[in-house]
C-alpha cells in the first residue's frame, strides 16, 4: 500500500530533520495535495535540508535558488542563447524546471521576478518572449521568508500569498532537540557514509494523489468545511468581535485548499474517510497567509492564530 512508502518517508524525514515534524508532516500534505509552501521562520531552522531531504526521498531532481533584489526573471525562468555555430536562438532551462524548488528568501525578490514564479506556481508553464513552456509534472515550490529582516524586502502581494497552499510558521527548536542537532552534524561531518533511502517513484506519488481525492468525505463535513471558510467573510454575523479583526476573508481557493489538504491528512493517518479533526489540523496552515487583519486587531496585538482559533470555535461541528 502507498501510505505505507509516505509513512516510511515521514519517518526518514524526521531523521534528517529534527524537532520539525509539523515541517515534514507539511511537506508530504503538500507534494500529495500538489500544491506549494511558504515556510515563515528564523535562518538555520533546516529548511534547505528539509526540501533537499524530501527531493531524495521522491524521485525527482532539487534546485535551490537564492533570492535577491537584483534577481531577473530570466534568471529562474530561463533565457534564449544564440549559438553562433547554427545562427539560431536555443531556449536555456533555468532552475524552475527541476521537480522540487526552493525558493529562499522569496520577498526579497523585486515584483517582475515574483510575477515569473507566480506563473510557475498558478499554471505549471513559463513564458519566455513569444513562447511558452510547461514545466514537470511533478512540481512543488517551498518558499522561505525571514520574519526578522524586513529591510530591502518587496512583501509578497495577496494575489500571490494566495498560490500558496500552506503557511507554516516555524521556530526554534528545544534544548534537547538542539543537542541531538548537534551530534547529528558532528557524525555526518566525521563519516563518509551517505544516508540512503530508496525514493518513491514520481508514479507512485501520481497513484497517491489519486487516492487521496478519492477519499470519502461525508455531506455534512463538506458543509462544515465550507463553513469554515465562510466566517472569515462573514465573520461579523457569528462574533462581533471577530467581525470587527478581520478586514478581508479567504479565497475560494482557500476552500479547495482545505479540502485537498484535511484529506491528505487523514490519508497519512491511515484512514478512507476525513474527520473533523482531519480539516481543524490543517486550518490554521491554509487560512494563515489568507487572511488580512484589521489595524485595530494589529493594534490590540491579535493574531491570524488567534483568529482562526476562534473561528473553530464559533463554528459547529457536525
Amino acid at each position: 500500500m502507498a501510505v505505507n512508502e509516505f509513512t516510511e518517508l515521514k519517518k526518514y524525514l524526521d531523521t534528517q530533520i529534527l524537532g520539525q515534524p509539523d515541517l515534514t508532516e507539511a511537506l508530504l500534505i503538500a507534494i500529495l495535495a500538489d500544491g506549494h509552501l511558504l515556510v515563515e521562520g528564523p535562518p538555520g531552522l533546516a529548511k534547505t535540508r528539509a526540501v533537499n531531504a524530501l527531493a531524495k526521498g521522491i524521485e525527482g531532481s532539487f534546485q535551490r535558488v537564492q533570492f535577491t533584489p537584483d534577481l531577473l526573471p530570466a534568471d529562474i525562468t530561463g533565457t534564449d542563447i544564440y549559438r553562433q555555430q547554427t545562427s539560431e536562438f536555443v531556449f536555456e532551462k533555468g532552475p524552475l524546471f527541476h521537480n522540487l524548488i526552493l525558493a529562499d528568501e522569496i520577498n526579497r525578490a523585486p515584483a517582475k521576478v515574483q510575477s515569473a514564479l507566480l506563473e510557475a506556481m498558478a499554471e505549471r508553464q513559463v513564458t519566455v518572449g513569444k513562447t511558452t513552456y510547461p514545466l514537470p509534472d511533478l512540481f512543488m515550490v517551498m518558499a522561505t521568508q525571514n520574519p526578522l529582516e524586513q529591510e530591502g524586502t518587496y512583501p509578497l502581494p495577496e494575489a500571490q500569498l494566495d498560490r500558496f497552499l500552506l503557511h507554516l510558521n516555524i521556530d526554534y527548536p528545544a534544548a534537547q532537540t538542539e543537542l541531538e542537532i548537534l551530534r547529528l552534524t558532528r557524525g555526518e561531518a566525521l563519516s563518509d557514509e551517505k544516508v540512503s533511502y530508496n525514493p518513491i517513484s514520481q508514479q507512485t506519488l501520481f497513484e497517491a494523489r489519486k487516492k487521496v481525492l478519492a477519499l470519502h468525505l461525508a455531506e455534512p463535513l463538506e458543509q462544515y468545511l465550507v463553513q469554515l471558510i465562510i466566517a472569515t467573510r462573514e465573520a461579523a454575523k457569528l462574533d462581533e468581535q471577530l467581525g470587527a479583526w478581520i478586514e478581508l476573508g479567504a479565497s475560494p481557493r482557500a476552500t479547495i485548499a482545505l479540502d485537498k489538504c484535511a484529506r491528505a491528512h487523514a490519508w497519512l493517518q491511515q484512514r478512507d474517510f476525513v474527520t473533523p479533526d482531519d480539516i481543524q489540523a490543517v486550518l490554521h496552515d491554509v487560512l494563515r497567509h489568507r487572511i488580512i487583519l484589521s489595524y485595530e486587531a494589529q493594534a490590540d496585538g491579535i493574531t491570524k492564530d488567534q483568529v482562526i482559533s476562534r473561528i473553530l470555535e464559533l463554528v459547529p461541528v457536525p
